[in-house]
């Protein structure tokens, strides 16, 4: 019998399972004496039926076998065929969310959390639920994702599954804009990790390293690139192809996002050799975007490279079912190179789809987005519209939190304002950029000394 059978059958309560075991020996055609046999007497048995008595491991084992039943039903409660058609509805909701459908994974995950049976089966059941959480996720939804994934942080055992889905939960606070609570999941679960000695395992260094991430966006640049060197380390050491990927891809947007792309690149690169031969699509579509994006920051940017892969990897990531985000990333930077080739009608087609399909959820994007708008109107002369669409981008920012993406953008519209004359509206994009960074004048420069008699 199975260590989760072993298990179940001590902490079962004896009235349900004798009333099992009662249920299918009449469904058998079977009288008390003749599941007895010669194990036990028939008094017993009747005792087991009436919950008055557990049977041991062995004795269940020879009743399910008279009965013509398996351990698990007795148990669960599930026929195997029951169980085996759920674990195929997963299966099914698995490839829905990696072939990009997680509108129609949710919808199977639904069903399968509806089923009465699932409650018994606790495993099944926590991996529908992170399923869901996936799903949620990458349909955008990340209040929902993050309540989902707070559950399942406090209710599941301390394994890999565990591990994960503290990563996405951290990921998804930071996607939201919940920095601290972001850091708080991430430096809770890497301490925990640690105790429990598995902080060696791919799932403990994707971790590490969207725990970097979140720091960060939080300004801490320089502790978030020792994060990443930390798991480039663990990585080498445990001669992981995934991990190796994940450290040198982190490490790299780390570095590109403190404006060296030069440094970023050859880590995008060696990232993408190493995932590329792996069977993980939808992340080797990422990194491809992530390496086009890194073309057009360098100077001089390679926009037509750059367009081709992400060209490429647009389709790729629209196949294997890559969130929202991902997808509007991929698209901002195409617009951006199809500009600076000098397709200004496909960069204004590309990005005004983007500003219109994540402006609700995905307010930094959008005003990304508005950004370029703006400019490709400078680059057409006409100024009036490049002003209605940096406003608009303000607008969109202003209901972000500090961090630091939010800042470098701020200060680029602030250098755009300044383009089309406006230089209150520069100035004040200045400040709000010091202010998403964490800088304020302090109290001795706001306020006028008193005079001196």
């Amino acid at each position: 019998m199975r260590d989760d059978l072993i298990d179940l059958l001590r902490t079962i309560d004896p009235a349900q399972l004798g009333d099992r075991i009662r249920t299918a020996r009449l469904r058998a055609g079977l009288t008390q004496t003749q599941v007895a046999g010669d194990a036990v007497s028939v008094g017993y048995v009747s005792r087991i039926e009436s919950g008055q008595r557990r049977p041991d491991t062995g004795l269940l084992v020879g009743i399910a076998d008279r009965l013509a039943v398996t351990v698990d039903e007795l148990l669960l409660g599930v026929a195997p065929d029951h169980i085996a058609e759920l674990r195929l509805q997963l299966d099914h909701a698995e490839l829905a969310l990696a072939t990009g459908s997680p509108d129609q994974a949710l919808e199977i995950v639904s069903r399968i959390l509806a089923d009465p049976a699932v409650e018994e089966l606790t495993d099944l059941r926590r991996s529908t639920c992170y399923l869901r959480a996936s799903a949620l996720e990458a349909t955008g939804d990340l209040q929902e994702a993050i309540l989902a994934l707070e559950d399942l942080a406090e209710t599941s055992p301390p394994d890999l599954a565990w591990i994960d889905g503290l990563a996405a939960l951290s990921r998804c606070y930071r996607e939201s804009g919940e920095l601290g609570r972001a850091i708080e999941v991430g430096t809770q679960g890497t301490r925990r990790v640690e105790e429990l000695e598995l902080d060696g395992v791919d799932e403990a260094i994707r971790l590490t390293l969207t725990l970097a991430a979140a720091y960060y966006e939080q300004g801490d640049a320089a502790y978030a690139a020792r994060l990443c060197r930390r798991g480039i380390e663990r990585a080498e050491a445990i001669a992981s192809p995934v991990a190796k990927a994940m450290a040198y891809w982190n490490s790299s947007v780390i570095e590109s996002m403190r404006g060296n792309a030069a440094a970023a690149l050859p880590m995008t690169r060696r990232a993408l050799a190493v995932i590329e031969a792996t069977d993980d699509a939808r992340n080797i579509a990422r990194l491809r975007t992530h390496l086009g994006i890194l073309q057009l920051r360098l100077d001089p940017p390679e926009p037509e490279e750059a367009l081709d892969l992400l060209t490429h990897a647009a389709d790729d990531l629209a196949f294997t079912g890559a969130g929202p985000a991902d997808l509007a990333d991929n698209r901002i930077a195409q617009a951006r190179a199809r500009f600076l080739l000098g397709d200004t009608d496909g960069a204004r087609r590309q990005a005004t789809e983007t500003a219109t399909g994540v402006r609700s959820g995905m307010p930094l994007l959008a005003a990304d987005a508005f950004a370029l708008l703006g400019q490709i109107a400078v680059h057409e002369d006409a100024l009036d519209t490049a002003r209605s669409h940096f406003q608009e981008a303000v607008l969109l920012l202003s209901g972000v939190g500090a961090d630091r993406a939010a800042a470098q953008l701020w200060f680029e519209l602030a250098g755009l304002f300044e383009s089309v004359d406006e230089p209150a509206s520069a100035l004040d994009a200045y400040r709000r950029a010091a202010a998403a960074t964490g800088l304020m004048a302090p109290s001795s420069r706001q306020v006028t000394p008193a005079r001196t008699r």
